[in-house]
């Protein structure tokens, strides 16, 4: 049941009064991105560089950025014609003459993230493409976007955004990187204005089933993978779908969320909740109550952007558990992390050993292959402890003796064949035992926090 639109509204005014930035900070943002454009250009002249035109994009530039989490975006464009090699180099060049402490970054190409004064800023390079539906590199939209929601944002609308960004926050699904695969800026942005509001965009978010379809054009037909979790065309490029790097599990959670907000309206649901961090130690305890066993690979981290790096220890996560399940263990969950210069991927099942015994199925009675069945098992007779002998189903089956039982052994003899992220088969081998013989670390201590301390984040304030 709703609660009166009252109570939301005093929660709501209450929030934006809190989330809106001081009318210094927002003069220093405005300052920041003049200044950050005149030096850029005049570094530019100084070295004669192609640049087209440099501007300041997203939230610093639309005013919807939250106090204590914000950066500038620097777009450094360029002719069209200038092949990638000397885009790179000019766009490197131009942003080392600018910032201070430049690290490199690489996306699609590389870019740099440094500081201007207090302020952290990317410097990315990239095309003055003629038309944001036709990019030639992942950023030449951006010029387009900035235009298209800078044209409709009003003062209420920019402060509706700034609610919706600080809730879904709270909720732990605000951020498109490949760690958190939640909602990016620019795809909040677009909801707010779609459904005109913060509570409107709640209200139908409450009834989407996933996949779900918000549409900007009704003709658009955006490239859509299999698992998707939610469709929003991009008004700038109708094929493009701008919620790729949204997780269904962290769709879902808006849409619980959303429907929780609505019956019970509180400053809470705008509130990062507390984690209570899961050591060691108290791992080994939770699994001993459990009754489980938990299994720690061990690796190095490789010099990888996290969002590179994070969908490639992902998909190793996955392949453990695949390959545990092929063995006959009973998977109860996975978990990984990335801290300091280690990688820890987390696995949890029901024992630590098999079973002895292994049961080997050969064919069913009466194709040509049952005879090669029995005939390999008869030379290997001193292997079989019971069989041949039929199954309910009509297959032949014998039943041996395992040589190795346990899962740590198991999945070293593995590791060699299993399809984890290239970087990560490329540096030293993993290390893979029992968390009993694990050091405490923070990698070991962020991922048993995300394997042990499953709650809805609302859950989360209450047990705090």
């Amino acid at each position: 049941m709703d609660s009166d639109g009252g109570a939301a509204d005093r929660v709501e005014r209450e929030m934006a009064h809190r989330l809106a930035p001081s009318a210094a900070l927002l003069a220093r943002v405005a300052a920041v991105r003049r200044e950050l454009v005149e030096k850029v250009e005049a570094a530019a002249r100084e070295r004669s560089s192609p640049m087209v035109r440099a501007l300041v994009a997203g939230s610093a530039a639309r005013e919807t950025f939250i106090s204590d989490r914000f950066d500038f975006d620097l777009f450094l464009l360029f002719p069209t014609t200038l092949d990638r090699g000397r885009l790179e180099a000019e766009g490197m060049a131009l942003g080392r003459a600018i910032l201070t402490s430049p690290e490199t970054r690489y996306a699609q190409h590389p870019y740099l993230r440094g500081r201007f004064g207090e302020f952290s800023v990317e410097a990315v390079p990239g095309y003055a493409v003629a038309d944001g539906a036709h990019p030639m590199t992942a950023v030449d939209r951006t010029p387009f976007h900035q235009a298209w929601l800078a044209a409709r944002e009003t003062p209420e609308l920019v402060s509706q955004i700034r609610l919706a960004k600080q809730f879904l926050r709270a909720h732990g699904i605000y951020g498109s990187e490949a760690k958190t695969g939640g909602f990016s800026g620019y795809l909040v942005e677009l909801l707010v204005l779609r459904f005109g509001g913060f509570r409107p965009l709640l209200g139908a978010a409450r009834g989407w089933s996933i996949p779900a379809r918000v549409a900007h054009d009704p003709d658009a037909k955006p490239r859509v993978p299999d698992d998707v979790a939610l469709v929003v065309d991009d008004p700038v490029d109708p094929a493009r779908n701008v919620s790729t790097a949204l997780t269904r599990r962290n769709l879902a959670m808006f849409i619980l969320a959303a429907d929780r907000y609505l019956g019970d309206p509180n400053l809470e649901a705008f509130v990062i909740p507390p984690t209570r961090p899961v050591d060691r130690t108290e791992g080994l305890e939770r699994a001993r109550i459990r009754g489980a066993h938990i299994s720690v690979v061990t690796m190095a981290r490789p010099r990888l952007v996290d969002d590179i790096l994070y969908p490639q220890l992902q998909k190793a996560e996955r392949a453990v558990a695949t390959e545990a399940e092929r063995l006959g263990f009973a998977v109860v969950g996975t978990a990984s992390a990335a801290a300091g210069d280690e990688l820890v991927l987390l696995l949890e099942v029901g024992h630590r050993t098999l079973p002895a015994v292994q049961v080997r199925f050969g064919p069913p009675v009466g194709i040509a292959r049952a005879e090669d069945f029995l005939g390999k098992w008869a030379e290997r007779g001193e292997q079989v402890v019971q069989g041949p002998y039929l199954t309910d189903d009509g297959r032949l089956a014998v039943e041996t003796i395992r040589s190795e039982r346990q899962i740590e052994t198991l999945l070293s003899e593995a590791w060699s064949r299993l399809p984890v992220g290239k970087d990560l088969r490329a540096g030293p081998p993993a290390s893979i035992r029992p968390l009993s013989e694990v050091p405490d670390s923070a990698a070991l201590t962020e991922a048993l926090t995300g394997l042990l301390e499953k709650r809805l984040p609302w859950s989360r304030s209450r047990s705090a």
